[in-house]
């Protein structure tokens, strides 16, 4: 397991430590709410979380991932019916939720007809959705298709825009992406990164979502992005960074300084962790009947204080 905690972190809870405890809520399918201030993780189980929160929540969006569309194979030949479960339950869950984000992996195999299923499916969220493409999504003609109907106004793929105070940067790490190589932002998007952070306040809370990480999961299967620092360094200055990913279909978590990274799971198949398989792909021995308890959602909200964005991630089996 490549959970990555502060070090310092010494607290105990029922004769485990909050580290431990919380490896063992993940990868049970637990809700777990992470509240980061002064870059120092707090978690607590999704219950507890939610009732702490939500009367002090002054802002809040909800991210769905790695929705495959057009994949039909075992552990899930039915895609469409786990996003439209997904869809369900960000509806019970947006409240007044300002906005959704989709952090790539819209499409299996980059056709119009799935892009098609998939549009009509998140347009039930009733929420304006923001993209970032996912290698799938970009395998024909440098993904233009995928662009022209997601985010027809950056054609590149990267772009930022600010609401309720927070600023959010999508980025494209996934042009040009070879089956088990790194992602890659490029010189120009990391040019483009550092003219859109000039003269912002570091005190403005900050939302990077892309759909490869942004850290090194694991080199061997490629789950990071190789220029990552260069960007990370550029952002080093803000004092509340939230980083949300894909790609992994697995929650992993890990805060580094002022930056907290979160990576979701997916709507459609759940992949192995490092080292538990002989290489990444789509886990086809899910138990009959758990396979929802293995696909999810992510909620992140800001609340009223210093510097947090809380996290909560809720199955589809909830």
């Amino acid at each position: 397991m490549n959970e990555v905690f502060d070090a310092s972190e010494t607290s105990r809870n029922g004769g485990k430590s909050r580290r431990e405890a919380l490896e063992c809520m993940v990868w049970a399918g637990a809700g777990v709410l992470w509240t980061v201030t002064g870059g120092v993780p707090h978690s607590r189980l999704i219950g507890a979380a939610e009732a702490a929160t939500e009367s002090d929540a002054t802002f809040s969006f909800l991210q769905i991932s790695d929705s495959h569309i057009g994949f039909n194979h075992p552990p899930n030949t039915d895609t469409p019916g786990t996003l439209q479960a997904a869809i369900a339950l960000v509806n019970a869950q947006k409240s007044n939720a300002g906005l959704m984000i989709h952090t790539g992996d819209v499409s299996h195999l980059s056709k119009a007809k799935q892009f098609d299923t998939a549009d009509q499916i998140i347009r039930g969220a009733r929420l304006d959705t923001h993209y970032v493409p996912g290698e799938h999504d970009v395998l024909f003609d440098d993904g233009k298709a995928f662009f022209a109907r997601f985010a027809p106004k950056a054609p590149r793929g990267w772009y930022s825009f600010d609401q309720a105070g927070v600023h959010f940067i999508a980025l494209n790490n996934v042009q040009n992406f070879k089956a088990g190589g790194m992602g890659n932002l490029g010189a120009d998007q990391l040019d483009w990164l550092a003219k859109d952070l000039e003269g912002r306040s570091a005190s403005q809370p900050i939302v990077v979502f892309a759909h490869v990480p942004l850290w090194t999961v694991s080199e061997a299967w490629g789950w990071g992005t190789a220029d990552a620092g260069q960007a990370l360094t550029l952002l080093r200055r803000f004092g509340s960074v939230t980083v949300l990913n894909g790609h992994i279909h697995q929650i992993m978590q890990k805060v580094e300084g002022n930056c907290a990274f979160h990576t979701a799971r997916s709507t459609a198949f759940p992949q192995p962790a490092p080292g538990t398989a002989a290489s990444p792909g789509p886990m086809k021995n899910v138990p009959p009947g758990h396979l929802r308890a293995m696909l999810g959602i992510t909620k992140v909200t800001r609340v009223r204080t210093a510097t947090p964005l809380a996290i909560i991630d809720t199955t589809l089996a909830a």
